[in-house]
């Protein structure tokens, strides 16, 4: 069984819409940890092990249903888990990942318009007894995440969905935090890199005290 939220290690999570600048912070985040000591696993979702890079591939080029859609994001999810995640909060790394099962709700439940239930089914089966310590949302006005990606590479099968996909992924994002009883904390991404990461500082010595008491 997977050790409770408490413990030399936590886990801390990056979420947010396509083109709202989350992925930016992920290495400073990272160095920032480290730099108190701390060991900690950078990663990310889709992805993180060999076998879920590839199933990345897939998700993000080939056409297919949602259900397969669905089923593929976890199921790279429980390799994650097993293989990377679990280990290193059982050795007491801290472990920052870019997505995990809130963009499920959000992309698949909200943007695809699947809804919660299926997605619940499969976070219980798939990791009942484990959640993120803290969830950052980077949230940003739709207009400014579509001009960030605009100007980013060639849009993958996600990045290229229409304006209402986005309203509804977004939706799905702030109705999850606000029903997180305080595990997901919105983070407006719409100012400098040295602004946003400013709110992450204060929220990381919260973080960092309360769990050293």
């Amino acid at each position: 069984m997977i050790r409770p939220n408490a413990g030399p290690g936590l886990f801390l999570t990056l979420e947010g819409v396509d083109g709202a600048g989350k992925s930016s912070h992920l290495d400073w985040l990272t160095d920032r940890l480290r730099s108190r000591g701390l060991r900690v696993v950078s990663t990310r979702e889709p992805g993180g092990t060999p076998l879920g890079e590839d199933l990345r591939q897939l998700l993000l080029q080939r056409p297919m249903r949602l259900r397969t859609e669905t089923l593929l994001m976890f199921a790279a999810r429980a390799e994650h888990l097993a293989q990377v995640i679990e280990p290193a909060l059982r050795r007491g790394d801290w472990v920052v990942c870019d997505r995990f099962t809130d963009a499920s709700y959000a992309y698949q439940g909200g943007g695809r318009e699947l809804g919660e239930a299926a997605i619940a089914a499969l976070e219980d089966w798939v990791h009942p007894h484990l959640q993120p310590d803290r969830t950052w949302l980077f949230d940003v006005p739709l207009e400014v995440a579509q001009a960030r990606r605009a100007g980013a590479r060639e849009a993958d099968r996600f990045e290229a969905e229409n304006a209402a996909f986005f309203e509804r992924t977004r939706a799905a994002y702030l109705a999850r935090a606000a029903s997180s009883k305080g595990r997901i904390l919105r983070v407006d991404a719409t100012g400098t890199l040295d602004d946003v990461r400013a709110q992450l500082a204060r929220d990381l010595d919260k973080l960092w005290e309360h769990h050293h008491v």
